[in-house]
């Protein structure tokens, strides 16, 4: 299956991340939100994005004007996705939003459309229990800045094909990704080992061990780590770790039970 267009629901940090991505590519990209003001902030990052690789000499004023010619946005979903070979959904990581999403998807997209969710943690299969193409639903999780981060996982589910799960893989490496195979579990890889870090690093805090500057400064010296694990986690979004800690604590037990700081600082 040859792609063409792609849809990207979610204008926010990682959807226009992944819409200039594409676009970068070659790809034809219709970034859809809800609001306009979602779509307004999606687009200003995306242009001051392409601005800086313009004047840093990565590439020219020329492309520049191509990519964002590629860039189609738009509040109509029917406009963005009637005609999509691929809608990547980059809606808030909360499943009942999610299956809600993909029952209007449904009602608009051509039989041969493939479903990539960018989900953080959430389960492949049951969000695609909820379609009526479970074997092209799959996952692509993203890092942040989309842009600039080279990793890519993509998790099969369940009922997920062969041939879904290799034009992911080819459409991850044409954005210039590293793709991991990873199996469905909660978290995934990264954000299994990753948010365990940052939750205990919570508890060493809570605890009184050392300040949260000496926390941070010993595991950028000690580990080598570009960045701490609590000034990570704000930038992550403690709402957003929180709510990784939990899917992993309800699926796995109290190894992953979320700090009492953490639950504390998000309310």
């Amino acid at each position: 299956m040859e792609i063409k267009k792609i849809c990207v629901l979610g204008a926010g940090l990682m959807g226009n991340g992944i819409a200039q991505v594409c676009a970068q590519a070659g790809y034809e990209v219709a970034l859809r939100d809800i609001e306009q003001r979602f779509i307004d902030g999606g687009m200003n990052t995306i242009k001051k994005n392409l601005s800086r690789d313009a004047e840093k000499g990565k590439i020219t004023k020329g492309e520049m004007e191509a990519i964002l010619g590629r860039i189609k946005p738009t509040l109509d979903l029917k406009e963005a996705a009637s005609d999509a070979d691929v809608v990547v959904e980059v809606v808030i990581e909360l499943m009942d939003l999610k299956k809600k999403v993909y029952a209007e998807l449904e009602a608009v997209v051509p039989s041969h459309c493939l479903f990539f969710t960018n989900t953080s943690g959430l389960s492949i299969t049951e969000m695609a229990a909820i379609t009526k193409r479970p074997e092209r639903f799959i996952g692509t999780h993203f890092f942040n800045p989309v842009p600039v981060m080279r990793l890519l996982e993509v998790i099969r589910g369940r009922q997920t094909s062969d041939e879904t799960v290799e034009i992911a893989k080819a459409w991850g490496k044409k954005l210039g990704k590293e793709v991991v195979m990873v199996n469905e579990a909660p978290a995934f890889v990264v954000n299994r080992i990753l948010c365990s870090m940052i939750n205990e690093a919570f508890f060493v805090l809570d605890e009184g061990l050392a300040t949260a500057e000496d926390i941070d400064k010993a595991m950028q010296l000690g580990c080598n780590h570009p960045i701490g694990p609590l000034a990570l986690g704000d930038l992550i979004g403690l709402d957003t770790q929180l709510r990784i800690c939990e899917g992993m604590h309800r699926e796995l037990g109290d190894k992953y039970r979320p700090s009492p700081l953490l639950r504390k600082m998000v309310r």
